[in-house]
């Protein structure tokens, strides 16, 4: 059959319409997982036994099991306890909750890769540990986190993909659809992964000209 260029064209705006689902629901994960997994890494620098410990277990948990096993737990799982979430919602909770994890190991070295001299002189000008955090460690910290949680962010947009599994009609599974109804998977797949490609470019350039911004 070959590939049918007019097909592919045909087809191509009906698949930026489910890569704008994409978008949406990929940048915020990616907010809600940062702020979250930011939290967490602090907590899991705590001298207290217990927040500690359920940040490390938290933390070792969502980064031991694939995601599409959480995001099947989600949509699949919770309402035999009686929570049942839209494909969206499902989709939100198990992207953050799995970003989350990645980013507070993230923010946890990069956090104890600061000298301990800054520490100290912090402690010197009278700072608590809140102020101290605010002012001088996590501004640094943040420095070396971003290209980690440039390459977290990127894997996390490509991973949004797994979501057409619980019936999010995003662009992998608006491909799955329209391939279904015409027998001709190879120009929507192909599509797909050229749009995934741009999304990943564009996000890679702007956290690109960040970074370059901040150091």
């Amino acid at each position: 059959m070959g590939f049918d260029v007019n097909y592919f064209l045909s087809n191509f705006p009906a698949l930026l319409w489910g890569a704008v689902l994409t978008v949406e629901l990929s940048i915020l994960s990616i907010l809600i997982g940062f702020f979250l997994g930011v939290l967490i890494g602090l907590v899991r620098l705590s001298k207290f036994f217990l927040p500690r410990s359920m940040a490390i277990v938290y933390i070792n948990c969502i980064r031991g099991t694939p995601m599409l096993v959480q995001l099947f737990l989600i949509y699949y799982g919770l309402p035999q306890v009686g929570l049942k979430l839209t494909p969206f919602v499902a989709a939100l909770a198990g992207m953050a909750m799995n970003d989350s994890a990645y980013v507070a190991e993230i923010t946890r070295g990069a956090i104890q890769s600061i000298d301990r001299g800054q520490w100290e002189a912090a402690r010197a000008s009278g700072l608590n540990y809140f102020q101290m955090m605010r002012h001088v460690i996590f501004p640094q910290a943040l420095k070396r986190m971003l290209p980690p949680l440039g390459n977290e962010f990127i894997q996390l947009l490509k991973a949004s993909s797994l979501v057409s599994t619980i019936a999010m009609v995003e662009l992998t599974r608006t491909a799955q659809l329209i391939a279904s109804a015409t027998f001709r998977p190879m120009e929507l797949l192909v599509g797909a992964a050229l749009i995934y490609l741009a999304m990943n470019l564009i996000l890679s350039f702007s956290l690109g000209r960040l970074e370059s911004r901040l150091v």
